[in-house]
């Protein structure tokens, strides 16, 4: 009989428990919504996003008719934000110009990021003589002056909403190549690309399968921020009069009341607050996905 001490099973070491592993997009939305800027940028955006949408069902107008005398005050009964110098009620203005701003602002974004990241994968996946062409485009495009040029291809096609978002997709999409090339160079080289390669994978499969969803939190970010730019870009092709004259936007409220600053500074100011609002909302997301999507920051 064997004299070996057989312990109760109370007595048994208990097994340890497996680490539970927190999926990458679980722990960034995690950070996110524990960053108090980036959760009120969020609701600040949602309540101008509302507005422009559900605002015309609400407040149904037409922003270019005159509802009442030129340059009445804020706060009066004819008109709640004052009129502007034609006498064209400024709230309706707003309302329906913020369509067309936020429109023009994520098209044009899209547009942007669209360019940047597919010049970006094709220079840092290749390199060589791919890299160097498409490099030698990028800083061509980087050293125009990006009003100047925009101006150019808005006064030759005619102003419109569609011109306009054109002219700041074009203009606007160098920094997102860069970026995207330096994120590829990093990956390219590493095992898991290695592997898929080895296997006999495509070029696409991997630039756009494998490279690509790991260079994703940077290029978020920079999407982001690229929607503030472009509101703020699309506000000055139409305060110097090259926005669409048959759209209201915030922009061209500005534009078309500059004159009369002093005399109507409602006018300007309003609107001047909605894209000011606006912008600081994308960016204070755009820093809240920054930190929620680098590993580094997450770690502090």
């Amino acid at each position: 009989m064997s004299k070996t001490a057989i312990l109760p099973a109370a007595a048994m070491p208990a097994a340890r428990p497996m680490p539970r592993v927190e999926h990458p997009g679980t722990e960034a939305l995690r950070m996110f919504m524990r960053n108090p800027s980036a959760i009120a940028g969020m609701v600040m955006l949602l309540l101008i996003l509302l507005v422009a949408i559900a605002g015309p069902w609400v407040y149904p107008a037409d922003p270019f008719e005159i509802r009442s005398a030129p340059l009445t005050p804020p706060f009066s009964e004819d008109a709640w934000l004052g009129s502007d110098y034609l006498g064209r009620d400024v709230l309706t203005t707003l309302i329906y110009g913020g369509r067309a701003t936020l429109l023009v602002g994520a098209v044009a974004a899209l547009l942007s990021v669209a360019i940047g990241i597919t010049l970006g994968a094709f220079a840092g996946y290749y390199g060589g003589k791919v890299d160097a062409a498409l490099m030698r485009l990028t800083e061509f495009f980087q050293v125009l002056p990006a009003l100047l040029f925009a101006m150019v291809v808005v006064t030759l096609f005619s102003p419109s909403l569609v011109t306009v978002t054109l002219a700041i997709g074009i203009v606007s999409w160098t920094s997102t190549a860069r970026l995207t090339r330096a994120e590829f160079m990093k990956y390219r080289g590493l095992e898991f690309v290695r592997a898929e390669r080895a296997i006999g994978a495509s070029d696409a499969r991997i630039i756009w399968k494998v490279i690509l969803p790991n260079a994703l939190p940077p290029l978020v970010v920079s999407a982001t921020l690229a929607v503030g730019a472009a509101i703020l870009f699309e506000a000055g092709l139409s305060f110097l009069g090259l926005g669409d004259p048959n759209q209201m936007s915030w922009g061209l409220m500005i534009g078309s009341s500059r004159q009369y600053v002093l005399s109507c500074w409602w006018a300007v100011a309003f609107p001047g607050a909605a894209i000011f609002l606006t912008v600081l909302a994308v960016s204070l997301i755009g820093d809240g996905l920054n930190d929620a999507l680098n590993p580094k920051l997450r770690e502090r």
